[in-house]
C-alpha cells in the first residue's frame, strides 16, 4: 500500500496550506478550505463546527484514494468515504476559489496559493502511476 500524508501546517481564516508526502517523501505543497473541524476530532458536529459547502477543508481522518479519470482534470485521485463531503479530489488549482473541497497540488510561493499546479501533478501523477492501493492520512 502507498501511504500519503498530508500535514496541515498553515490554517488560515480562508484557506489552508499544507505539505503532501508519499512514503515518507516530500512531494510538494497544498491548498485546501478552511479547517473547521475546531477541536481536531475528524468530524464536523460539534458546536461551533459548520461544513460550508465549497469553503470546507475534509474532516482529519485516513480515506481511501483511487485514480480516476475526470472530464475536467484528466487523471486524478478520488478520495472516498469522507464523511458530509462528496466527489474530494486531488487536483491542479491555484487559490482557494479553485479547491471547493478538494486537495490542490502545488508549491506555496505567494501568500495563499500554490503556484506551478500542473507540474506538482504531473510529478505526482508519475509517482503514482502503477498503483491502485493509495492512503492518504490528512493531519
Amino acid at each position: 500500500m502507498r501511504k500519503l500524508i498530508l500535514k496541515r501546517i498553515a490554517p488560515r481564516e480562508t484557506y489552508t496550506i499544507g505539505k503532501l508526502f508519499l512514503d515518507g517523501e516530500y512531494i510538494c505543497d497544498t491548498l485546501e478550505d478552511t479547517v473547521r473541524d475546531s477541536n481536531n476530532d475528524g468530524d464536523l458536529t460539534d458546536p461551533g463546527e459548520k461544513k460550508i459547502w465549497g469553503e470546507t477543508a475534509i474532516p482529519r481522518g485516513t480515506y481511501k484514494v483511487v485514480p480516476i479519470v475526470s472530464r475536467k482534470f484528466g487523471k486524478t485521485f478520488w478520495l472516498q468515504n469522507v464523511p458530509s463531503f462528496s466527489e474530494i479530489l486531488i487536483h491542479c488549482g491555484n487559490n482557494p476559489e479553485h479547491t471547493h473541497g478538494c486537495i490542490l497540488l502545488g508549491w506555496n510561493k505567494a501568500k495563499g496559493m500554490v503556484l506551478d499546479s500542473q507540474k506538482a501533478m504531473n510529478i505526482f501523477r508519475e509517482k503514482l502511476k502503477n498503483d491502485t492501493d493509495i492512503q492518504i492520512e490528512i493531519q
